[in-house]
């Protein structure tokens, strides 16, 4: 799993959100979209594509996009 390709990824589960906007430093929770849906969108895509549940108390542990990658790269 590189970074590149996981905030790739992760900007692709937001409908309204520019994926350009998505950068490993990007604080997503204070993203326009972030909503409880997306918490279940990020959620199901992390276990469906990398394997490794997460939950919501840790998506909302994690400050940055790449503080959630090294996250989901610990599991």
């Amino acid at each position: 799993m590189e970074l590149q390709d996981f905030v790739k990824k992760f900007a692709d589960q937001f409908d309204n959100t520019d994926p350009e906007e998505i950068t490993a430093s990007t604080r997503y929770q204070e993203l326009e979209e972030w909503s409880s849906l997306t918490i279940l969108v990020v959620i199901t895509f992390v276990t469906t594509e990398y394997g490794k549940p997460v939950t919501g108390a840790e998506l909302r542990s994690c400050e940055t996009v790449e503080d959630l990658y090294n996250l989901i790269a610990s599991k």
